[in-house]
């Protein structure tokens, strides 16, 4: 019976997958193998020493202690694109808002309490509306600054909107590559994308090299009259750049479910409280995702969707199988091998990858393992962790 610790409020259609009779699912239990969760900011105290997979319900896995996690041979999932329909949408939302008067139009109706005749409120209206007159994005330009599977799908929706796309992806992979429209112009540099759109929007993780990408230099490559949006993490964007970028009428629109004090008193800014995967749809996605990952590693040791481990799928082919995890350095494999040649255990297939300074093997043998074997191949030089499935 393995067992999973829930640290937030999990989609019950992602709890729903661990099944009953192999599983047990709880956010209090006692010596779990793995823990799920999806904002909660884990400590290394919190980890007991079972543990043996972490899962993220969500894309950025900033709040887990990925690096330690890797020393410990603790794999960490995720569940990148389960929630990218809920944000592409809201991006939609946000360029439209950033276009027109919708917002101001709206507060200015709810001003009207003290009227009462119908037809004076409706030539009122009739009369003021051009103050909130806005912009069309059809024949704008969209600058999209990561192009993977959220940035790719704001893409497409920017060309069906009849908007051109300029794309930046200096790490574009090739499943990225070929998810994105023939129709998006990739873009050399940040500055000749900030200088052609009309509007730019940001889709990357937070990593070293993306914090406070947007800062103060690169805003001033930006038209006056353009928009920025942010729906990634708040970490890529300098709040105090932007204030001042908005102040000196250098940006005319900041639109970023990322509220920071110094944006508050600004009235060029269109402020969200973190709505961008608050669907149940986002919500169920990434729980199923992340849930049927954890089950494919704890029964049969396959790697999929992990930030810190190479991803990995070998097919059964024996009822016995061997998950080993170990520092990527030279012949260690060959160790491993020569200490299941000397027990006699033969190898029927097997796959090894590394990822970094983390290596990983899936090895089935004939035979079943034993309780001194396992002990010797812990006791090489470099084994991190060894499991038998």
């Amino acid at each position: 019976m393995y067992k999973i610790q829930t640290l937030n409020n999990i989609s019950i259609k992602g709890l729903e997958r661990f099944t009953r009779d192999k599983y047990e699912v709880a956010s209090e239990i006692g010596h779990p193998d793995a823990m799920m969760l999806r904002s909660h900011k884990l400590t290394e105290q919190e980890i007991p020493a079972s543990v043996k997979a972490i899962g993220r319900a969500g894309a950025g896995v900033n709040n887990i202690p990925v690096s330690r996690m890797t020393e410990l041979g603790i794999p960490v999932f995720n569940s990148p694109g389960a929630n990218a329909n809920a944000v592409k949408e809201l991006v939609m939302a946000a360029l439209l808002l950033g276009s027109r008067g919708v917002l101001q139009g709206i507060d200015y109706v709810r001003s009207l309490t003290d009227m009462s005749d119908a037809k004076a409120m409706s030539k009122l209206l009739e009369k003021e509306k051009k103050r909130f007159r806005g912009q069309e994005l059809a024949g704008k330009t969209l600058g999209v600054i990561g192009l993977g599977s959220i940035g790719s799908r704001v893409a497409r929706m920017a060309l069906e909107m009849g908007m051109d796309v300029l794309g930046y992806d200096p790490a574009l992979s090739v499943d990225a590559a070929w998810r994105l429209p023939s129709e998006v112009k990739k873009m050399e540099n940040l500055q000749s994308l900030m200088a052609k759109s009309d509007f730019v929007t940001l889709h990357l993780p937070a990593i070293e090299t993306t914090y406070h990408l947007i800062n103060a230099e690169l805003l001033t490559a930006m038209k006056p009259d353009a928009c920025l949006v942010n729906f990634a993490r708040e970490e890529i964007v300098d709040s105090e750049a932007v204030a001042d970028a908005l102040q000196s009428n250098n940006l005319r629109l900041f639109v970023t479910d990322f509220p920071s004090p110094v944006l508050i008193a600004s009235d060029k800014v269109i402020l969200m409280p973190h709505l961008g995967a608050s669907t149940q749809e986002a919500e169920d996605n990434c729980a199923v995702m992340v849930a049927n990952q954890l089950m494919d590693f704890l029964e049969n040791g396959n790697i999929v969707n992990s930030v810190n481990f190479p991803g990995l799928t070998l097919e059964r082919t024996t009822e016995c199988r061997l998950a080993l995890v170990n520092k990527n350095v030279p012949k260690m494999l060959g160790r491993v091998l020569s200490v299941l040649a000397d027990s006699e255990i033969n190898v029927v297939d097997m796959l090894n990858k590394s990822r970094d300074d983390i290596a990983y093997n899936l090895i089935d043998v004939e035979t079943p393992v034993s309780a001194e074997i396992l002990g010797k191949l812990q006791e090489i030089e470099g084994v991190i962790s060894v499991r038998v499935l």
